[in-house]
């Protein structure tokens, strides 16, 4: 399905393997991400450029991995 932003829905899948807990913190990531994606395009559309970096990697002790992100904010012209 295409939203009239342009962008599409990835189709789910139906694989998963994942344990509840893993499936509810991926939801959290997910409703945070989108939260922030909002805010990506209402700063830009404020007239400010906003580029995400990655910045860290964190690690648990089971070889699992994430990245965190900070915000580089530019001015527009």
């Amino acid at each position: 399905m295409t939203s009239k932003s342009g962008f599409q829905d990835a189709p789910p899948d139906d694989r998963s393997e994942l344990t509840p807990e893993q499936e509810s913190a991926i939801r959290i990531v997910a409703n945070n991400l989108h939260r922030l994606n909002d805010a990506v395009v209402k700063a830009v559309e404020a007239g400010v450029t906003v580029e995400l970096m990655r910045t860290a990697r964190y690690h648990n002790e089971a070889g699992s991995w994430g990245d965190q992100l900070t915000p580089v904010i530019r001015p527009g012209k």
